[in-house]
């Protein structure tokens, strides 16, 4: 029986896997070596993902000598490395559209001018038209009963209200009466009218 065979191998306890490699190896690509070429090296540019087989001792050879740019000029060298910070894609100039190759996204027709007035359906940003629709509707009993503790009319505006909260808290407030707080009961009471009438969107 000889000990080296391939079926030797496979029985060993410890099987030499250098040895099943040396076998499905091609073998190397240096002139004149029939050793087998287990490790691989790039051919070189224009040949991406292909490589060529050799063994230990000529694959340092070859990577010492290789350069990828060989044959390349230092303007072509300088514009590889350019088009590399984009991953080697095409790119436009911003605002512009001279390749023809980037669909068009001028606007087509004349600009619109601006009027001076923001488009505002829901009447968000408007300080009349967002006071309007809550004064118009009919107030319920709580907001009748606030706006009876301020001494206004059921349909007075947000304006009255304001000037009339602020009459009553300077009237009633102990500052205002030396000290005095026996006006302190009708101060809070006028003082939640107000909070009520303007959760409610009165004032």
């Amino acid at each position: 029986m000889k000990l080296d065979s391939k079926y030797f191998d496979k029985i060993r306890v410890r099987p030499d896997r250098q040895a099943a490699e040396k076998v499905r190896a091609p073998v190397c690509c240096w002139e004149g070596c029939d050793e087998p070429g287990v490790h691989k090296a790039p051919r070189g540019r224009d040949h991406e993902g292909q490589y060529l087989h050799f063994c230990v001792d000529h694959v340092r050879l070859y990577n010492k000598s290789y350069n990828y740019f060989s044959g390349l000029g230092d303007d072509d060298i300088q514009k590889y490395l350019k088009d590399s910070l984009t991953g080697h894609r095409p790119t436009w100039t911003m605002g512009s559209n001279s390749s023809g190759a980037m669909p068009s996204t001028k606007p087509s027709g004349r600009p619109r001018r601006w009027n001076g007035k923001a488009r505002d359906s829901f009447g968000l940003f408007g300080e009349g038209e967002a006071a309007a629709p809550a004064a118009a509707r009919k107030p319920r009993t709580l907001e009748t009963k606030a706006l009876e503790t301020l001494g206004v009319p059921v349909n007075a505006g947000g304006e009255t209200i304001r000037l009339r909260y602020k009459a009553l808290v300077k009237q009633y407030h102990p500052d205002a009466n030396g000290g005095d707080r026996g006006s302190e009961d009708r101060l809070r009471e006028v003082i939640q009218a107000y909070k009520l009438l303007k959760q409610s969107g009165f004032c």
